[in-house]
Order: C-alpha cells, then sequence, then structure tokens
C-alpha cells in the first residue's frame, strides 16, 4: 500500500479504505501515545507507547524522527479509524442525496 500511496492523488478508492482497515486490523491497539524526553518525563528516550501502556505491548521507538514526527504517528492510530468511518458516513449521505 505504501508504494500507491506515494503517488496517489484524489479521493481514496474503496480498495483503498479496504486495504487501510486491514491494516488497522493487525497493527497493536490503541491508544498511542506520543511521550518525549523534556517533554513529557525528564530522563530515557522518546517512545511511542500502544494499548494502555502498561507493558502489555511493546513501546515503539523511532530513531530520527522529530518530535512532530513522532506526535503525529501516534496520533495517527486513534484518528485514522475515526476519518475512515466519516469518508463512509459522508459517501453514504451523497449517495442518499443523489438517488433522492
Amino acid at each position: 500500500m505504501s508504494e500507491k500511496c506515494d503517488e496517489a492523488s484524489g479521493p481514496l478508492s474503496r480498495e483503498e479504505i479496504d486495504e487501510i482497515e486491514r491494516l488497522l486490523e493487525k497493527v497493536s491497539p490503541a491508544p498511542w501515545r506520543s511521550y518525549v524526553e523534556g517533554r513529557d518525563f525528564l530522563s530515557g528516550s522518546d517512545c511511542i507507547t500502544v494499548g494502555r501502556g502498561n507493558g502489555d505491548f511493546p513501546d515503539i521507538e523511532i530513531m530520527g524522527a522529530s518530535t512532530f514526527d513522532q506526535d503525529f504517528i501516534a496520533m495517527s492510530r486513534q484518528l485514522i479509524p475515526r476519518l475512515i468511518e466519516e469518508i463512509k458516513m459522508s459517501r453514504a449521505t451523497v449517495k442518499d442525496v443523489g438517488s433522492a
């Protein structure tokens, strides 16, 4: 999917949405939270905690990413499912209005 996204433009196809949903089923559970040394705690390495952050799942450590990149990656885990739902609801509304 990532290669397709590099060149893609325009609205997401049904197939692309299905692929995103398949990927979401396989990734570690939400919530993902970004923790940055000096901002969120005093000592340790920057990481993203997954799940409840209680050690059930390993933390994600990203090398070379900016703080903004890390925050975006963590936030995306919660927002992508909501964005997909918004797309589906919008398309259903358009379809309903078009058939009325």
